[in-house]
């Protein structure tokens, strides 16, 4: 594991790159919802305009919490030290176990860093709440399969 120091920082640049990605993905789709709202012509079949109006702004909607979920998930990234290595386990820590690594951030799967597999998980996600509070050295039963925690960042 050589350039230890720099795994978090990757790790957190990784989430940031994907959430960013996911943010311009929603926010174009708001856009082409709303150029459909805008482009919808009043024909003669007055019902089913209405209706096709009313499913766009539904998709808008729906577009809009991702939006803002996506940016609350952004938000919790931002309060991320990738400089700081508590010995207790909490947000930002990246936990390496006997059965596999972690990254107490928000929940967006594997992610690879120096040939290394790392789960990004929310501390809210049951294994983070296990983890959480926890160091180097504890121990800790998941779903009826013991893990040890052999490093924390």
């Amino acid at each position: 594991m050589k350039n230890k120091e720099l795994i978090k920082p990757k790790l957190l640049h990784q989430c940031m790159e994907l959430i960013d990605a996911r943010l311009k993905v929603s926010q174009q789709s708001i856009l082409d919802i709303q150029e459909s709202l805008n482009s919808e012509t009043k024909s003669s079949a007055g019902d089913k305009h209405e209706t096709g109006r009313a499913m766009l702004q539904l998709e808008r909607e729906k577009a809009g919490q991702q939006l803002a979920e996506l940016e609350r998930t952004k938000a919790v990234l931002s309060k991320i030290d990738p400089n700081s290595s508590p010995k207790i386990i909490g947000l930002g820590s990246v936990v390496f176990t006997d059965k596999g690594n972690y990254f107490i951030a928000i929940s967006l799967g594997e992610l690879n860093i120096e040939d290394m597999a790392f789960y990004a998980i929310s501390a809210a996600t049951p294994i983070g709440q296990l983890l959480m509070g926890k160091q180097v050295g504890d121990n800790f039963v998941f779903r009826g399969t013991q893990f040890n925690i052999i490093g924390v960042l």
